[in-house]
């Protein structure tokens, strides 16, 4: 791999060795991670040694570690990783990228900012652990608050800043032959609030800015475009260090997959996303350590050391292999509509065009009913339907489904209109034309797995009819408003488009639909949506709020298990989004049992004329057990002038939701089969599938519907 056209400036910080202290004691495989990333950016990447800032503490019993610790070299105290990330800040110049990679423990410590972090029950700081943390009010960690600050100068002065960090967020213990990268229990001892980063002035003046539209997040991370967190796990889950190959080297699960991964592309010259990067990792590490679920936040669809973006679908994983059975396990089951006879097409690890079946490594067919977290798929040969062995599965490999049940293809009919001057009318110009613009819709309907032409009396979810102007348009009994650009009926790409936008739809009205009002759980969730002093509304199911009014959205969980959150903002541009809960661009967020999450939106009307005011819905998800993902239910907006605007995530739009009439059909099962599959093409956006629990019993929704008004 050829130097990157963009400069790098690394950070590297491994610590083994801890002064003596009662919750932290040594590790051994902190320094290792840090050798390995070094390595590898000095060599892939070309990185010179003058851009790479290593601070590390060997174990005092590893002889080989501590003879290659340059004497010159600083030790990780807190005031020395305070000076390198106060050092690299100064030297990078706007546009160069830093890199910053920490492996060693991560704490949890009494707060000493009470102002910032109020609420019921013990309030924490979250951080870095250097290594003369000690026993003493002396020791200081790298809080929370502290690094919003350092990472805010590095975004503030244009710098794109990746950040990895393989430590725990809270407590652990030992397990076995692997190591838990964290202490005991959180640290309750009174330790000194002086900070080496700031004034506490600037310090909390920092963090009320930078948190004020998110939930608290990892290391406190700036909510800014030009970042990438990379964490090792979730809050109040284990980032475990152990043996990879059975020897006495450790390395920490996350650095020595995430190398192993970026040593297999390096030469591939297919690009490499973060988002396909923490697919691979997910898929190794979870194969290992079931309590260990890494976290991506921020611009995850950047590529790896590089600054441009490449947009990658959303897809199911490999997460298991069993080449004497010719199976593999993939991370999605009921929950995500699977069934028996379900196919796959399985994809390399790197892949990022899926429209290429040439890439295809096998055909997968699910061959026994699937639990609610996962299926397995046995691969076929030719006779079977499958391919020419290209290659074998890998784990994290990347799965297309390419079937689904025929009862979930939408419908579409086709009208014609009569000549008149009512509005439903058509000119009579336009009359005898009309016929030959629909044949063109119906032909690029064919084959399409998604949507067909009803047929004689059959029911219709949509109809396509010509306007007056020589447009086609969607209806649902009326025209649908604001799909745009128009599609006039003499542009030859028309036709498609106008199917495309069906299967749009499709998805958009299901997820709309989407309830499970039978779950036993559904008393446990809160949602609510209060004022921006967090008072209530008049109507709190149907709040009316001013465009660019802020509000507060608070979720309780009522019950006595912790539960899984995500919540989907859909919007009127025919979009869904998923609002990022804690700050963390993830899968779900975990709410505990009796906990309360709070997060600031601020609420707006598309920037267009078309909108003298919208219906916004707030869909918020949760089940019990299982690793909830519902990003693949998102969709990108329809409504093309506007663009998309998550940034602030107050979009708007909505109907009230629907339950499915069919009692016999899971609800998340058949939507979840629907938006997964295409018979013949790949879906534009491919979605996202992982582990998640029985639907009927253990998920349940809850919204909101807000009206915005101009």
């Amino acid at each position: 791999m050829t130097e990157p056209s963009v400069v790098i400036h690394a950070l590297l910080i491994g610590i083994d060795y801890y002064e003596p202290n009662q919750l932290y004691k040594s590790l051994k495989g902190a320094v290792r991670d840090i050798n390995l990333v070094e390595a590898f950016l000095s060599q892939s990447l070309n990185l010179p040694a003058d851009r790479i800032h290593k601070l590390i503490s060997p174990h005092r019993e590893d002889a080989d570690l501590l003879a290659l610790r340059s004497a010159q070299a600083p030790e990780p105290t807190y005031a020395n990783i305070v000076n390198a990330f106060d050092t690299i800040t100064a030297k990078a110049q706007p546009g160069e990228q830093v890199y910053i990679h920490y492996s060693g423990h991560g704490g949890r410590a009494k707060t000493v900012y009470p102002t910032l972090k109020t609420g019921s029950g013990d309030q924490y700081d979250e951080g870095l652990v250097p290594m003369d943390i000690g026993n003493t009010q002396a020791g200081r960690y790298l809080r929370d608050v502290e690094m919003t600050t350092l990472l805010k100068r590095m975004t503030d002065k244009g710098l794109v800043v990746t950040v990895v960090l393989d430590s725990c967020h809270s407590g652990g213990a030992t397990r076995g032959d692997a190591e838990i990268r964290s202490g005991t229990e959180p640290d309750l001892q009174p330790r000194t609030a002086e900070s080496l980063v700031a004034s506490q002035e600037e310090l909390e003046r920092n963090w009320l800015a930078l948190t004020r539209q998110r939930g608290i997040g990892t290391a406190g991370l700036p909510n800014a475009r030009d970042y990438v967190l990379l964490a090792a796990c979730r809050p109040n889950e284990f980032a475990y260090e152990y043996a990879v190959s059975g020897g006495q080297e450790r390395h920490g699960a996350l650095t020595y997959w995430m190398i192993d991964t970026l040593t297999a592309v390096a030469t591939s010259g297919q690009p490499l996303t973060y988002k396909l990067l923490h697919d691979r990792l997910n898929a190794q590490i979870q194969s290992k350590f079931p309590r260990q679920l890494p976290m991506i936040m921020g611009e995850s669809d950047r590529l790896v050391f590089g600054s441009d973006t490449w947009t990658t679908p959303y897809t199911v994983s490999v997460m298991a292999i069993d080449l004497d059975r010719q199976q593999i396990t993939l991370n999605a089951g009921q929950a995500q509509g699977l069934s028996k006879g379900t196919r796959f097409a399985i994809y390399p690890p790197n892949t990022t065009d899926f429209t290429d079946k040439g890439q295809q490594v096998a055909i997968a067919e699910i061959s026994k009913r699937p639990d609610a977290a996962s299926a397995i798929a046995r691969i076929l040969d030719l006779e079977e339907g499958g391919i020419a062995p290209n290659g074998t599965p890998d784990l994290g490999a990347p799965a297309v489904m390419i079937s689904a049940p025929v009862d979930l293809v939408q419908r579409v009919r086709l009208v014609e209109k009569t000549a008149g001057d009512r509005e439903q009318d058509l000119p009579a110009a336009l009359v005898d034309r009309q016929s030959a613009a629909l044949e063109r819709v119906r032909q690029a309907l064919a084959g399409n797995g998604w949507v067909v032409e009803a047929q004689a009396e059959e029911a219709s979810a949509y109809q396509v009819a010509i306007d007056r102007q020589g447009h086609y348009e969607i209806c649902r009994e009326m025209p649908i408003p604001n799909l745009r650009p128009l599609l006039a009926i003499d542009d030859p790409a028309a036709p498609q488009q106008v199917v495309d936008r069906l299967v749009h739809l499709a998805k958009y009205q299901a997820v709309q639909s989407l309830d499970n009002a039978s779950s036993k759980l559904r008393q446990t969730l809160s949602i609510e949506l209060l004022t921006e002093d967090g008072d209530p509304f008049p109507d709190p199911q149907n709040p009316v709020v001013e465009d660019g009014e802020i509000v507060t959205l608070r979720l309780t969980n009522r019950g006595t298990q912790p539960l899984k959150i995500a919540v989907l903002d859909i919007e009127p541009t025919w979009a869904i989004s998923q609002i990022p809960l804690g700050g963390m661009e993830s899968p779900f967020f975990q709410l505990a049992e009796g906990a309360q999450e709070e997060m600031q939106l601020a609420m707006s009307i598309p920037d267009d004329e078309a909108y003298e005011q919208s219906v916004e819905i707030l869909k918020a998800f949760a089940i019990q057990n299982g690793l909830a993902a519902f990003r693949w239910l998102t969709l990108p907006p329809l409504d093309a002038p506007p663009a998309p605007r998550g940034a602030s995530f107050g979009d708007e739009l909505g109907s009230a939701t629907r339950g499915m009439a069919d009692e016999g059909i899971n609800p998340l099962n058949s939507l979840m089969t629907m938006i997964g599959a295409d018979l013949e093409n790949a879906p534009t956006t491919t979605r996202a599938a992982t582990l998640v629990t029985n639907p009927k019993d253990e998920w349940f929704t809850q919204q909101i519907q807000i009206v915005v008004k101009g």
